[in-house]
């Protein structure tokens, strides 16, 4: 059933679960000990990495199949995945982030611990908004269908701040900002263009999405220090790679 709200109602939730839950978070973290903390970043990594496969299964369905061939979904998340690596570390995304989260803490909470801040803020962004349902959520919500799959969303979000802010601090509770742009941005969109992906193309950039997210888990959990960061162009460039096939199909 559709949950009868104003649009954008799904992001303003989202908002408040995840800075409810970083507060919860920066409560229960002081209270643990720093082995203790690096083991729950660690299961937040194993966690991430779940999250990443359900979305690659889920981004790889028939709808992508059925709009671009079988063979072409798993070489357009390649394809997407290399150019965006390429974009990313060319324009040092992940440098800029980081820097801008500095510049942020130093505006907003000169009292956190500088590296940690960075990291939790960047990190906890790219967990809350990398993935199908920021997107089909805040279409769907700009679109009039209802804020379910955001409420859902937050549900889970807030939950994984409570995590993240108890491991990595304060940088958690200010991805509120890029999340309220990010998923604002598409509400409007949803908003003002109506349906301007496909089924299919919604499907690649979660695919792409979840390795994104498998290669945040690797790093959460110390295994590789993996530049994410600089791959988020590639979520840019799956639904053109997937509208491109799907053209020449």
């Amino acid at each position: 059933m559709m949950v009868d709200v104003f649009r954008g109602a799904g992001t303003a939730i989202n908002i408040v679960t995840v800075l409810a839950g970083s507060g919860i978070g920066l409560l229960l973290g002081n209270r643990f000990p720093e082995r203790t903390r690096e083991l729950l970043t660690q299961c937040l990594g194993l966690f991430t990495m779940v999250l990443g496969a359900t979305a690659i299964i889920d981004g790889l369905s028939p709808a992508l199949s059925n709009e671009v061939g079988k063979q072409a979904p798993m070489l357009i998340v390649l394809g997407a995945l290399l150019l965006g690596a390429i974009t990313g570390s060319l324009v040092r995304l992940e440098n800029r982030l980081d820097a801008g989260a500095e510049w942020l803490r130093g505006k907003l909470a000169r009292g956190a611990e500088p590296g940690r801040f960075a990291e939790g803020m960047v990190t906890s962004t790219l967990v809350f908004c990398v993935g199908p349902l920021s997107i089909l959520g805040s279409l769907n919500d700009g679109l009039g269908r209802g804020a379910e799959q955001l409420i859902v969303k937050s549900v889970l979000d807030g939950f994984s701040a409570v995590a993240f802010a108890s491991a990595l601090g304060l940088g958690v509770a200010f991805s509120v900002l890029p999340l309220a742009i990010y998923q604002g941005a598409l509400t409007l969109l949803g908003l003002g263009l109506g349906e301007f992906l496909s089924a299919g193309q919604i499907d690649a950039l979660g695919a792409t999405g979840g390795i994104i997210l498998i290669a945040l888990g690797i790093r959460l959990a110390d295994i590789k220090k993996i530049q994410v960061a600089d791959l988020l162009p590639a979520l840019a460039f799956a639904p053109f790679l997937a509208w491109l096939a799907g053209q020449w199909r």
